[in-house]
């Protein structure tokens, strides 16, 4: 049991140390993941608008809205994952993308 913990605990402060990159990932897969679904959102929502305005929305909303949420929500998970002790940050990192790779593959 004590080699488990160990391995947990190591593995927890090598991901501490690239938190954010992880975040970005996460963050980055959640986007490809569920931007399709979004953009037939956006697609809907607009589709009564003059074409001009229809692609000048969708550009807004797929340049400027997910870069911004990419560069504004990676922070705050990462300071979230953070937050976890070093025995609970890797099982959460491998429940996380475990739970984006059941996603990945319903869709």
């Amino acid at each position: 049991m004590d080699l488990l913990l160990d391995l947990i605990v190591t593995v927890s402060r090598w991901s501490r140390s690239h938190l954010y990159d992880i975040s970005l990932a996460i963050m980055a897969t959640l986007f490809v993941l569920f931007g399709p679904a979004i953009n037939a959102w956006v697609r809907k929502s607009v589709s009564g608008l003059n074409f001009f305005f229809r692609t000048l929305i969708f550009v807004l909303v797929c340049a400027i809205g997910y870069g911004l949420a990419i560069v504004f929500l990676t922070p705050w998970v990462a300071q979230g994952l953070g937050h976890l002790n070093n025995y609970g940050l890797a099982p959460v990192l491998l429940l996380i993308f475990f739970l984006i790779g059941v996603l990945a593959d319903r869709n």
